[in-house]
């Protein structure tokens, strides 16, 4: 009889032969309490030969699956379909779990299965269990020997569960991403997020879209996730951004139009606030790198991403017109234009980011 997973572990791996043992050394720890199921999505380097010798050795915790290329969005929803852990997390392959976090976050399931009933299906009807842990996560310049830690101690009591209309307010600087999100499997279903094929930045939609579906949730103040920043290839990196602000565009309208902030907000009016703040943040950073990019071209695609709003949900373009950070971004003229870059260059200066 296999042991209850209490934890999948999805990596989706493209030619990430270099950096990839760095992530799944820092998995296994979770020994058979975990699945890691490593997506190796059509990879031309050793990927594939990496993935397989960890299955060999670890049979009882990894699993591969080889696939046709379809991008990073294609190997979360092979992962999600193929997931039998109560709890669900992507890992990045460059990235990596804090091994004394990473067994705390373990026990803390444990122990709330062990609160409820023997079966899984009787957890989940009871309802006992946190529909979304939150850890923190660590920016990681572990070349230049940087690390900046993103925690949630300001917005969310520290481990007892809570919905979100006991959450406090969030910091400029700071909102939910996937790193720090781990689901549990049935909500993410129950959502129906699935992320587009061949598509950057499509981590956004993960983080957002479940959302409304979580009715409690448990935050532990652990720096569990370790980011790493620092290759010239990475989607974060700004001339990269600017190369396929198309992609970031695309994610930008499947996250306004993925869920109704209004019926959320009958229920849980300080999340319809922060979803809103997320849109706003991601029209933001749209507008920002088409003004970068400096031609009339992406000044009309600018124009078209918001009347895409617009003629999606009248009420929601006025208010990000109006009243949040993403209107101080689509200001009229050139010299509306110079401000919103002259303050995206002092916030890259405060806030250290790519």
């Amino acid at each position: 009889m296999k042991s209850m997973k209490y934890l999948t572990l999805t990596v989706p791996c493209y030619n990430s032969e270099s950096y990839m043992r760095r992530c799944i050394e820092s998995l296994l720890p979770g020994g058979k309490d975990v699945e890691i199921i490593i997506v190796n999505d059509g990879s031309s380097d050793d990927t594939a030969r990496i993935a397989d010798s960890y299955e060999i050795r670890y049979p009882d915790i990894v699993k591969v699956v080889h696939k046709k290329n379809g991008g990073h969005g294609s190997g979360v929803n092979c992962g999600l379909e193929k997931a039998t852990g109560l709890y669900f997390k992507v890992v990045d392959s460059d990235d990596w779990f804090d091994t004394d976090a990473y067994q705390k976050l373990l026990k803390q399931i444990k122990t709330f299965c062990q609160k409820g009933q023997p079966q899984k299906e009787q957890w989940e009807q009871d309802n006992v269990l946190p529909d979304l842990f939150i850890c923190n996560y660590v920016y990681d310049h572990l070349d230049e020997g940087i690390r900046r830690v993103m925690s949630y101690e300001n917005v969310f009591p520290e481990q007892r569960l809570c919905s979100w209309n006991e959450m406090k307010r969030f910091r400029p600087s700071q909102y939910l991403i996937m790193h720090a999100l781990i689901f549990r499997t049935e909500i993410l279903r129950k959502s129906g997020v699935k992320l587009p094929e061949h598509t950057f930045y499509v981590d956004n939609l993960f983080a957002y879209q479940p959302l409304p579906y979580v009715e409690n949730i448990y935050y532990m103040n652990l720096d569990l996730y370790h980011y790493y920043l620092g290759r010239d290839d990475q989607s974060v990196n700004e001339k990269v951004l600017m190369q396929r602000i198309d992609q970031q565009i695309k994610v930008t309208d499947l996250v306004s139009q993925s869920i109704d902030l209004e019926e959320v907000k009958r229920k849980y009016p300080k999340l319809a606030v922060y979803m809103m703040r997320n849109i706003s943040i991601m029209l933001s950073i749209s507008s920002i790198h088409l003004l970068l990019i400096r031609t009339e071209e992406a000044e009309e695609k600018r124009r078209a991403m918001w009347q895409r709003i617009r003629n999606y949900d009248r009420r929601l373009y006025y208010r990000l017109r109006c009243t949040t950070l993403s209107g101080l971004t689509y200001l009229p003229g050139k010299v509306g234009g110079k401000l919103t870059i002259g303050g995206y260059q002092a916030a890259k200066r405060i806030y250290q980011f790519q």
